[in-house]
């Protein structure tokens, strides 16, 4: 979902899609008075979108594995205060709105355009809330699962402090609107509070076939393992950040990685009888837990027709927040294929981003107000491609495919990780 600034307002190019672009222009007294309030979040349909995770996630964590009952109990206890995140998220978002429209932190829908709902005010940056929250309940949490001497508690808050850090900086953009070579380097700040605590191995195990070749079953990388992490860290953040254009997919593909991700902590967790293993593994399920709730809320304004825009707060915030714990967790290989489309998307924009193809300040398809339906361009973007690819269609049912694909890519990650087994690795 994207949206047009102001006449008066000039900003350089850049190959992000963000879901609006803010208007900084001093505001009129009593004119957020004026606005309307924002459609209510759409909780049933959210409902019904998180019971195809939530069945088969507290399947696996009551029925299918022997969880020991003390881990047990945090993942649940992670679960119900993630639960309470959802709800104060989406009782501060409407209110938190009425701040930013007062502010003229607000964009204009461009899919829309044309349209009786093209000219209404978006709040922009909602991310924000939905970060804020996030980490209240994370913090909170340690009260009931961390002790002073606990030695994931340093890594914790270093995971924390780089979420917190890319948050504040996405902000920063949404406010700025810094150009998009800057956007780059911003992941590679946050993620330092990460780096400088990291206490875990620095070694990777050699796939089988490559044994006998290499000598070794298992490489200690050293500072090159660091510098894979750091990259890593740069690339979810900013993949999630240029896949985007359309209502509901910057939130809707975080929700599906994040659910992904859960699913496959709780199957390592119920196959491995390594505690050190297990508990790594746990620390990325307090982590997504809470990111997945807030996420679904800050859907139920976002979904198709969007009321508010997530802004590039949240964009940096959920990559940031997945790549920390897909470093912490162990499964930096899994976080990659889960992160398909977000690769392909990221190859079909390398000619633009490196300017070898013009690139315009929106990678948009183009929208028809007479049928309601886009029209790809030539953009290199994973949207373009499939309206090329399918045919026209309207803004929800392409953002339903892009999410279905999603959601594919993420099962052929777990029947590779099922026919390799025992082979691979």
């Amino acid at each position: 979902m994207a949206a047009k600034k102001r006449p008066s307002t000039a900003a350089p190019a850049t190959v992000n899609q963000p879901e609006s672009s803010v208007n900084t222009e001093k505001p009129k007294s009593g004119d957020s008075s004026l606005e309307p309030p924002i459609a209510p979040a759409k909780v049933y349909l959210i409902f019904k979108i998180s019971l195809i995770f939530l069945i088969p996630y507290f399947y696996l964590i009551f029925y299918h594995y022997k969880i020991e009952s003390e881990l047990r109990r945090s993942i649940l206890i992670n679960a119900i205060v993630s639960l309470i995140g959802f709800f104060v998220t989406v009782t501060m978002i409407p209110v938190a709105s009425k701040y930013v429209l007062r502010r003229n932190l607000f964009g204009y829908d461009i899919n829309k355009k044309g349209t009786p709902q093209g000219s209404v005010k978006v709040p922009e940056s909602l991310g924000i809330i939905v970060g804020a929250v996030f980490l209240v309940v994370a913090i909170l949490f340690q009260y009931f699962n961390f002790t002073a001497d606990s030695n994931w508690l340093v890594e914790y808050n270093a995971a924390l402090s780089s979420i917190c850090f890319m948050m504040l900086l996405g902000f920063v953009d949404d406010v700025l609107d810094v150009p998009w070579r800057v956007k780059l380097l911003l992941p590679s700040i946050a993620a330092l509070p990460l780096l400088m605590a990291y206490a875990g191995h620095t070694t990777i195990i050699i796939p089988k076939p490559l044994v006998s070749y290499i000598g070794l079953e298992i490489l200690d990388l050293g500072c090159i393992y660091k510098l894979y992490m750091w990259l890593l860290a740069i690339f979810c953040t900013n993949s999630i950040n240029i896949h985007a254009g359309i209502n509901g997919l910057e939130v809707g593909q975080t929700v599906v990685i994040a659910a992904a991700i859960l699913i496959h902590n709780i199957m390592q967790i119920g196959a491995s009888a390594d505690p050190e293993y297990k508990l790594a593994h746990a620390f990325s399920i307090y982590l997504v837990q809470p990111m997945l709730a807030t996420s679904l809320a800050l859907l139920s304004y976002n979904w198709y027709p969007s009321s508010v825009f997530v802004g590039d707060t949240f964009t940096y915030f959920a990559g940031m927040t997945m790549a920390v714990a897909g470093i912490l967790g162990h499964f930096s290989e899994t976080l990659l294929i889960f992160f398909l489309p977000q690769v392909l998307n990221f190859l079909l924009s390398v000619p633009q981003l490196a300017g070898i193809v013009p690139c315009p300040r929106h990678r948009l398809p183009k929208f028809d107000p007479q049928t309601g339906l886009l029209t790809g361009t030539n953009d290199g973007t994973l949207v373009n491609l499939f309206l090329r690819q399918l045919g026209r269609m309207s803004e929800q049912s392409l953002c339903v495919v892009l999410l279905v694909f999603q959601a594919m890519c993420c099962g052929f990650c777990f029947l590779l990780r099922w026919l390799l087994t025992g082979w691979y690795k």
